[in-house]
């Protein structure tokens, strides 16, 4: 443990930023996203690199710092970025990391949670598959002196966590909604490719629900991709076959919005049927190459890993104060201009 816990985290694209946000329960806000070029330069951005990070302080045993990570997949990018969020960080402070996959089950993150404290480790960083499930376990860490950061997804219990770092994804789906408002004119009808085993794309659900809603457009059916790809492409296709007519598909997330693309090149529906969704990908980069994709909602996937590792060395070594909620902005992306995101589809 740590000894001062005793008394104390290419594809060339072309983007035009549309708007952020503020995280977790705040009210949407407009602005430019950070680093990159401007738009509409060409030129490929890097990967922002972390910055203010505290450097690790030694446990009582005299070895490294050893930060733990339960992440829900390792089979999206999405994941994959936040990890290397977190690793740029645990490497910049000297610290040691561990990351184990959730695997899209809460009884294995439960697992995880667990194997982790019993481990020792001095920080722990978590995003929970289930809102309620984690909370016993975190807690449990919690008793035991260690710091908890939830990331991308929070808990019920906020008494489980010491800080959170996320996006408003209530608020994002609603200005994504308001967005395709202004696309259609308010008409139509939109089918949702979902994740309903997901708390988060729930609300990114609702969000955007209630704002097409609002808007005299109709929500129609709402298919469950589970959050993985193959899946959200099934689901995808029975929507489309199902719903002949559609023309217009909602995705609430990567491994939907993959699916949604898929199905729609597979059943040559790309000139009748407009996507919008979330996160970036390389299909999804296709699809608003080639028109039929509209507008990505981008989280920074590897900002959320930073802003995390950095909350928990800060947590667990007493270096400076957290705040119980860290925004990370979100940015709608569209096909018109797009090179300020390159990064995301490198490595």
């Amino acid at each position: 443990m740590v000894s001062t816990r005793s008394s104390v985290a290419a594809l060339a694209l072309g983007v035009l930023v549309v708007g952020a946000l503020a995280g977790c329960d705040s009210a949407a806000s407009t602005g430019s996203a950070s680093g990159g070029s401007s738009s509409g330069s060409g030129a490929s951005a890097a990967r922002p690199t972390p910055t203010d990070v505290p450097t690790a302080c030694t446990p009582d045993d005299g070895g490294a710092f050893q930060l733990g990570m339960v992440d829900i997949n390792e089979q999206t990018a999405f994941f994959t970025q936040m990890n290397q969020g977190v690793q740029d960080v645990a490497d910049a402070a000297g610290a040691d990391l561990q990351i184990v996959s959730g695997d899209n089950d809460s009884a294995t993150q439960v697992t995880a949670v667990e194997n982790l404290v019993a481990s020792g480790v001095d920080a722990i960083i978590v995003d929970p598959v289930d809102a309620t499930a984690l909370v016993p376990a975190l807690k449990a860490a919690k008793a035991a002196g260690i710091p908890v950061v939830a990331a991308d997804g929070s808990v019920d219990d906020t008494t489980a966590i010491d800080a959170y770092v996320g996006t408003a994804n209530v608020e994002g789906g609603a200005q994504l909604g308001e967005a395709f408002l202004e696309r259609t004119g308010g008409e139509g009808e939109i089918g949702v490719v979902g994740a309903l085993n997901s708390a988060i794309q729930i609300q990114r659900q609702d969000g955007f629900t209630d704002a097409v809603e609002a808007g005299g457009m109709t929500i129609g059916t709402v298919v469950d991709g589970h959050n993985v790809n193959e899946d959200a492409q099934t689901a995808a296709e029975n929507l489309l076959t199902g719903s002949p007519d559609l023309e217009y598909i909602y995705a609430t997330g990567e491994p939907a919005l993959n699916g949604a693309v898929a199905a729609v090149k597979s059943q040559g529906a790309q000139d009748r049927v407009t996507i919008v969704g979330w996160d970036l990908s390389a299909s999804a980069v296709e699809g608003l190459n080639a028109g039929y994709v509209t507008d990505v909602i981008q989280q920074d996937t590897f900002g959320f890993g930073q802003e995390a590792a950095k909350a928990a060395l800060n947590l667990a070594c007493g270096t400076a104060d957290v705040p119980s909620t860290i925004d990370v902005p979100i940015t709608i992306v569209t096909p018109d201009n797009l090179a300020d995101f390159s990064y995301y589809l490198e490595g």
